[in-house]
């Protein structure tokens, strides 16, 4: 853990339920996307990603892969100080328009130990293969925390090829990742739809069937990067966004940029495992695209949507990490000046003098600061879309007043009200959504709706920061 976080940093002792979900695979079944983190407090945080696949015997299979947050999962203390969680895992696997089923149950212990923080987004990963037959599947997999007796689910689907049929297919798209070690070491499936930096490569497995001994396959890839929004949220007095910028529409998936392709021709009857490797790309919304066509014009579309985020995501560890998010506290052009230094180690000495320059008392500072993080990491977890949920308005509201006391939700707009008086436009703020979300737009993409009167409202909110008085306010 990054030395600052140890000396300032407690354990999180309580995180808040989710307000903006995500699921597991996108509306649209030609595109995989991952799951978005989804997290309620007490409850095990899992992710899970699968893939329909025929074996090289050509039978029919499902890879289910399940990443479990050890942060997420309740320990007791056993023999020689060893930390134990409990949990039971079951994968079931159901035929959409049949009869076929498949269960499987396991229990794992599983000792971890927490390096000052509990809110470690470290997982405990889980592959399991079931043999099925082909079809379309339902795959629902299950994590009950046998300490607390609470238990989390997520949903996905898999397709498996019938190796029988003439006609083409292809799979899901799997995005896979390989962290940077001087030890050669295996790539793993990347569950989720963010993609952390720290990576040092991507590959993407697909598998394509085709049957028909006399029509060859022509089998077209490209990697795609959208111009997306990545900036801070903007202060709550200034204009509204104006709906031709790129704030406004998130990401503009007209015009994207192509920074590779390739075409090949598949000659040869039955399956093939296809796989392309990058290094791993700059931070942005990306989209790996497979269109696959024979002689007589039928054609299949498969893609898989990622954004590469920041390195420890959606942890708060490094002193650049810890420094972004201070443009919500700080002068916008004394902002700019910290994030010009580019030493690791005078820029954790700019922050720490941010925060104890401010915030004198040092218990106190550690408070404010363990809960000024916390705030941000929450935000990344329930924020998230094209870019880091802490960044997003609703992460910005979350960050300096916290939960909302209230949330009501209409059509396209979403009011947080921090007051019982649900008119009082101090402490009631109003989000709107520009594009609805559908199986091409994936995102929730809320704007505050700003107002120069909020100049106030933002400045008290910051001053309750920086004096330390927010640990005893009720925002």
């Amino acid at each position: 853990m990054n030395p600052y976080l140890k000396q300032f940093l407690l354990p999180s002792l309580a995180l808040i339920c989710i307000i903006v979900t995500g699921c597991a695979r996108s509306a649209n079944p030609d595109v995989e996307r991952g799951s978005l983190f989804q997290f309620r407090d007490g409850y095990p945080e899992i992710r899970t990603s699968s893939i329909g696949l025929l074996s090289e015997t050509d039978e029919p299979q499902i890879n289910i892969t399940t990443d479990i947050v050890l942060g997420s999962l309740i320990y007791t203390t056993h023999e020689d100080d060893k930390r134990i969680a409990q949990i039971s895992l079951e994968v079931r696997i159901l035929e959409k328009d049949g009869d076929f089923t498949k269960t499987v149950r396991k229990d794992f212990e599983i000792e971890h130990e927490f390096e000052g923080s509990y809110v470690s987004q470290e997982v405990f990963t889980h592959e399991e293969i079931l043999k099925a037959q082909p079809g379309e599947f339902e795959v629902i997999v299950t994590v009950l925390d046998q300490t607390s007796g609470r238990a989390s689910s997520r949903e996905s689907s898999a397709s498996i090829p019938d190796p029988e049929n003439p006609e083409i297919a292809v799979t899901t798209v799997r995005l896979l990742g390989k962290n940077v070690s001087d030890v050669p070491t295996p790539f793993f499936p990347i569950t989720t739809y963010t993609v952390p930096s720290r990576l040092d490569s991507l590959k993407f497995e697909f598998q394509v069937t085709n049957n028909d001994m006399e029509d060859p396959l022509t089998i077209r890839s490209r990697l795609l990067k959208y111009n997306a929004d990545r900036s801070a949220a903007r202060p709550m007095n200034f204009n509204n966004y104006s709906p031709s910028s790129l704030p406004y529409v998130g990401v503009d998936m007209r015009r994207p940029d192509e920074i590779d392709s390739s075409t090949r021709r598949l000659d040869e009857p039955g399956s093939v495992l296809i796989e392309f490797k990058y290094d791993l790309f700059t931070k942005g919304t990306y989209r790996f695209e497979v269109e696959i066509e024979n002689p007589n014009g039928e054609s299949l579309y498969r893609a898989r949507d990622f954004s590469v985020m920041s390195e420890n995501y959606p942890n708060i560890l490094t002193p650049r990490e810890m420094a972004e998010p201070l443009i919500y506290l700080m002068d916008r052009r004394d902002h700019e000046r910290m994030m010009e230094i580019e030493d690791p180690d005078e820029l954790k000495e700019a922050v720490d003098r941010f925060w104890l320059s401010n915030v004198r008392n040092m218990n106190q500072a550690r408070s404010v600061i363990n809960l000024f993080y916390e705030r941000v990491e929450q935000a990344n977890k329930q924020f998230t879309n094209f870019k880091e949920g802490w960044k997003t308005d609703l992460g910005m509201i979350y960050i300096l007043f916290g939960p909302p006391w209230y949330v009501d939700r209409y059509l396209n707009t979403m009011q947080w009200s921090y007051s019982y008086d649900r008119t009082d436009p101090r402490y009631n703020f109003t989000f709107e959504r520009p594009k609805l979300r559908n199986e091409f737009f994936p995102f929730d993409n809320y704007l505050l709706q700003r107002n120069q009167g909020y100049f106030n409202v933002q400045y008290r909110q910051m001053q309750l920061w920086l004096s330390g008085s927010i640990l005893t306010t009720r925002l």
